[in-house]
């Protein structure tokens, strides 16, 4: 994932995120969290990690019978572990929501804002927007601006279910974008299939002088493993694809707007990373109820903490905190020549989806098409950062995210339902 991402030249120069703190927002907790580090640095030869761990509420006793609690210890593993191993340098401070209500999420979140733990923040969850009440988007909303206002940079995964997510009663699907990666000031992470140079064995044949370096990076679709729009056949019953659409909850930022003529509504993803599980990283899990040893995971999860330890870093090499990127972003994007030089543009894929509704029969949701530059898939593409910090120093100016910040959300959802808010 260095090699491919060109995060190994970062970090060869080293600049490794030293000095700079990621925050990785959660829910319940991991009782083995800090032995399974210890595992997953010894393993891949990592430094150990800076890890601290904060539970502003207090924490709910771990329940290894409980698979919601088991599948967030999953996530806070994904998490660490791999905002870690992008950026080896970087503290990390893992802040527990006491439940995966919203209520507790928010507070979480603002805990971590109102002590200003760290100039990036991840999180890998969400819900159906329309799923959430309009007080508690303007709470999310009133945080994030908050956070943007002490330059700090805010990401989230787009989800897993492609153009779908679960409908409010659970009960089947509709097409929708997910909170709170359909906030404006939030750098929302979509995912994408990465096709990388995979290890040359002389003894298999192969020669090394006259084939990549192992990472390199070949080519990249849209993540989408599904029974019939994805990569994989029948390897896998429902869709896993990247989330990615338009918001019916927040109007369109002007930083969009100015890259996309006749956008009214804010469009997810901003950026795209690595998602596939075929083409997962592996994990450590040592989480009780399971059996401890390695694990492949995929999952738009995967993106939000690794584009955080690619901010880290920039934020290192920049010498101060970047903040609020989207507006940078977009403006890079709108320059042919910037563009190519800081994303990947993915231009193959779609983020239809089949999953079956709660009686099992399937439901088909179209989605979106990939193209030349930004789409409802991959966002502007996945990072290839060779002088992405020289570039956001340039164009990530004061008060970009004074005209997001001012976007009020609109009062369509139904019902606030917080326990549904489930890790990407």
């Amino acid at each position: 994932m260095r090699k491919a991402y060109q995060l190994d030249g970062f970090i060869a120069r080293g600049y490794d995120g030293a000095g700079q703190t990621i925050v990785i927002v959660d829910a319940f907790q991991h009782p083995n969290l800090q032995a399974q580090m210890n595992n997953f640095d010894s393993y891949y030869g990592l430094p150990p990690v800076q890890l601290s761990q904060v539970a502003p509420d207090g924490l709910t006793p771990f329940d290894p019978a409980d698979p919601v609690m088991v599948g967030w210890a999953e996530e806070i593993s994904l998490d660490v572990e791999w905002a870690h191993a992008m950026a080896p340098g970087a503290k990390i401070v893992l802040v527990l929501a006491k439940t995966s209500a919203d209520s507790d999420i928010l507070s979480a979140i603002r805990y971590a804002v109102d002590n200003n733990l760290g100039n990036v923040i991840s999180m890998s969850f969400g819900a159906n927007e329309n799923c959430v009440d309009a007080a508690t988007h303007r709470a999310y909303h009133h945080v994030f601006a908050q956070a943007t206002r002490q330059n700090m940079t805010l990401l989230a995964s787009s989800a897993d279910q492609g153009a779908a997510l679960p409908s409010c009663d659970g009960s089947s699907w509709e097409k929708a974008v997910s909170s709170p990666a359909n906030d404006p000031l939030v750098t929302a992470v979509g995912g994408t299939e990465l096709r990388a140079a995979g290890f040359c064995l002389p003894a298999l044949g192969c020669d090394p002088a006259t084939n990549p370096a192992p990472g390199t990076w070949q080519s990249e679709i849209v993540w989408n493993e599904g029974p019939k729009y994805g990569d994989f056949g029948n390897v896998f019953a429902a869709t896993g694809a990247t989330g990615g659409g338009y918001s019916s909850v927040f109007d369109a930022p002007k930083y969009q707007k100015a890259s996309m003529r006749g956008l009214k509504q804010r469009a997810v993803p901003d950026v795209a990373y690595n998602a596939a599980v075929l083409h997962g990283v592996l994990v450590r899990l040592d989480i009780p109820g399971l059996p401890g040893g390695w694990y492949r995971f995929g999952g738009t999860s995967a993106g939000a903490p690794q584009w955080a330890a690619l901010v880290a870093i920039a934020n290192e090499r920049a010498g101060r905190p970047l903040g609020f990127l989207n507006a940078g972003l977009y403006e890079i994007g709108r320059m042919p020549a910037l563009y190519s030089g800081l994303f990947h543009d993915i231009a193959l894929g779609n983020n239809s989806a089949v999953e079956f509704d709660a009686a099992g029969n399937p439901i088909d949701v179209t989605g979106y098409t990939a193209g030349p530059g930004w789409d409802a898939t991959t966002g502007l593409g996945s990072p290839s950062p060779g002088s992405l910090a020289e570039l956001l120093m340039q164009y990530v100016a004061a008060g970009d995210s004074d005209e997001p910040a001012s976007i009020v959300a609109k009062p369509v959802g139904t019902s606030n339902r917080g326990a549904n808010v489930k890790p990407h």
